[in-house]
């Protein structure tokens, strides 16, 4: 009766085989996009915003009076270029890569900070001219809509820093690597995000 039972447990798969197998492949990636599917429903509850305050100036100045656009197109450029700087990261990654994967992690990071640095350089210019959140509608969905794409820029910022030294550590291990697919998701997200509001906040600012 001891032999047969312990026969049957030698035969059981080991708790780490039994993880794995019970864990979904793909559930992190999924639960990601659903987490970038409520940042699409943060971002367009902005946009609808200034949509509609966009116009309401209180006296005060418009987008054409304060919007400095190639100082703007300069910092479009720093996230678009790191939008490519993170994708040769990602083929670095492929080729398990360890060096490479960090120099291309590591220049999107000073790209990304180059990008809030200028959009810093952009809010206190404008706070010392007076021209705050509190100074009219505009500006205020203005505010909350540039500063909370800068935030996430920010901790997108953090988490290449965070990612770099894991995988300096432990190597382009399976763990790592879906973690760099999950950053890479937002930060080209990101990317997209900015695109719309360089089109719908400065550059329709500027025109009208």
């Amino acid at each position: 009766m001891t032999t047969n039972a312990t026969d049957a447990t030698q035969n059981l798969p080991s708790s780490h085989f039994y993880v794995r197998e019970h864990h979904p492949e793909q559930g992190t990636l999924l639960g990601f996009w659903l987490y970038l599917m409520s940042d699409c429903l943060l971002f367009a509850a902005l946009f609808a915003t200034y949509a509609l305050l966009s116009h309401s100036y209180a006296g005060g100045p418009s987008g054409a009076d304060i919007f400095d656009l190639p100082l703007v197109a300069l910092n479009t450029g720093f996230l678009l270029v790191s939008s490519i700087t993170f994708g040769f990261a990602m083929l670095q990654m492929q080729l398990k890569r360890v060096n490479g994967t960090l120099l291309w992690l590591g220049i999107t990071g000073l790209l990304g900070a180059a990008f809030i640095g200028l959009e810093l350089y952009e809010f206190s210019h404008l706070l010392g001219e007076g021209f705050g959140p509190q100074r009219s509608a505009f500006l205020t969905a203005f505010f909350a809509l540039v500063g909370t794409h800068g935030l996430h820029v920010s901790f997108g910022i953090i988490w290449i820093i965070v990612i770099m030294v894991q995988v300096k550590r432990f190597g382009l291990t399976t763990d790592n690597s879906r973690r760099l697919m999950c950053l890479s998701m937002f930060w080209h997200f990101l990317d997209v995000v900015w695109i719309g509001v360089f089109t719908f906040v400065y550059l329709m600012g500027v025109l009208q």
